[in-house]
């Protein structure tokens, strides 16, 4: 079995998105998808947030509970605001929340006192979160999940490794450390050694903590959808169980 544990969907002509250009401009929804992963023998997906926006959420609810193919949302919260009232106003299979860390101006941003308190309640709700973090932001992200060490926490793009990437391997490799951690192997292809991080992040979370993920249709811009694929290798928790496991995925 295999399973698309990062993968987005979007509509540019009916909201912003601040940080999109070129090609991805564009609509991308399950129609698009559906036939890759039939090509590729992927039997679900995970579709992330990609923007901060609590109506984005629900759209990903309402797409995953009537497309059979998406198995879960990790969507957007207002960590700053009530969490709890966000979740029990949400209806569907989410699975995870994330935030864009790594454009927030202050590095720390995770670490303050109301963007903790948002997490303490996600974690009480047994809701996985994705560390959206680059180098800069590794410290916070590392005091973080220090702080909550019963919540689980996934690292998307094993955190965008740069060519400097001396930080990067230190942050990274710490994270590791902690056992309620894991591993998206997402987004290689736009960043510095494909293959090489593959190896870096196996070798720090072992294959039980590493998962698949496409980072479609970002990927696009680089490879075609089979590449993802091929880089993460044929382990099975790589591909499947790892984030069945850390999402609570309901697979049939």
């Amino acid at each position: 079995m295999i399973v698309d544990s990062h993968q987005h969907f979007w509509d540019p002509a009916l909201a912003h998105y601040p940080w999109m250009t070129g090609a991805l401009r564009r609509r991308y929804g399950p129609n698009d998808l559906e036939p890759l992963l039939h090509e590729n023998g992927v039997a679900g997906s995970i579709v992330v947030q990609a923007r901060h926006s609590l109506d984005e959420t629900r759209d990903l609810l309402a797409i995953a509970k009537a497309t059979p193919f998406v198995l879960g949302v990790v969507g957007w919260l207002d960590l700053t605001g009530d969490v709890d009232r966000q979740l029990g106003d949400l209806e569907g299979p989410l699975v995870g929340v994330r935030h864009q860390v790594h454009d927030e101006p202050d590095p720390a941003w995770l670490l303050r006192k109301d963007v903790q308190r948002g997490l303490s309640a996600v974690g009480g709700a047994e809701i996985a979160y994705d560390l959206l973090v680059r180098t800069r932001e590794l410290p916070a992200a590392i005091e973080t999940v220090r702080r909550h060490p019963e919540m689980k926490f996934v690292v998307d793009h094993v955190a965008k490794r740069p060519t400097d990437d001396a930080a990067w391997s230190s942050g990274v490799s710490t994270l590791a450390e902690f056992p309620n951690v894991a591993c998206k192997l997402s987004g290689l292809f736009t960043e510095h050694d494909p293959a090489g991080t593959v190896e870096l992040a196996l070798s720090w979370f072992g294959r039980e903590r590493c998962m698949f993920g496409s980072d479609w249709p970002v990927s696009t811009l680089v490879v075609p959808y089979g590449e993802t694929l091929r880089i993460v290798g044929a382990d099975p928790d790589v591909l499947a169980r790892t984030a069945i496991r850390t999402y609570g995925l309901e697979v049939a």
